[in-house]
């Protein structure tokens, strides 16, 4: 289990389009489009437990398109377990909306989705971010992504893996 005592320490991971890859920690990307986990305006960072998950989350549509690949050292919390489907009901959210492909179209309209009033909830009660399984095409409930909403601070360390500063030469 990746939680101890509602906290994710270790490796963590995002495939960023090449136009965010000099500052993966701005959440930019998720905050000008809006995710599953964060309304319009609101920055979040989509991670990963496995590099092959955060290629499958990036690469949703269409065909593989360039991508930079980042690993960050993480210790962070407190983080929401998803899979605590006790918790989850405490929330009156089930799996299902969870993974409910339609999450979108509420935002067309420009409102929110049920995961994203979640999120908001979850925010409000002082979480950094939520463990989720991931819902990209070919993944599984062992698939698993870390939102954040949080990532500095009090109680919050993520640091990019770049010891050869390669991001700073792109």
């Amino acid at each position: 289990m990746p939680l101890s005592d509602g906290r994710y320490a270790g490796p963590l991971y995002r495939a960023l389009n090449p136009v965010y890859a000099r500052a993966p920690l701005s959440g930019r990307g998720a905050e000008l489009h809006g995710g599953r986990f964060n309304p319009k305006g609101t920055p979040a960072l989509y991670t990963a437990l496995d590099p092959a998950t955060a290629l499958r989350e990036a690469n949703q549509v269409g065909s593989l398109q360039p991508t930079v690949l980042v690993s960050y050292k993480a210790d962070i919390g407190p983080i929401f377990d998803t899979r605590d489907l006790a918790e989850l009901e405490r929330y009156q959210l089930s799996p299902q909306t969870l993974a409910d492909p339609g999450w979108r179209i509420p935002m067309l309209d420009g409102k929110t989705s049920p995961t994203q009033v979640f999120a908001r909830t979850l925010v409000a009660d002082g979480f950094a971010g939520l463990l989720t399984r991931s819902f990209a095409q070919g993944t599984s409930a062992s698939n698993l992504n870390i939102v954040l909403w949080r990532w500095t601070g009090a109680g919050c360390v993520l640091q990019v893996v770049d010891d050869e500063n390669r991001l700073g030469r792109m």
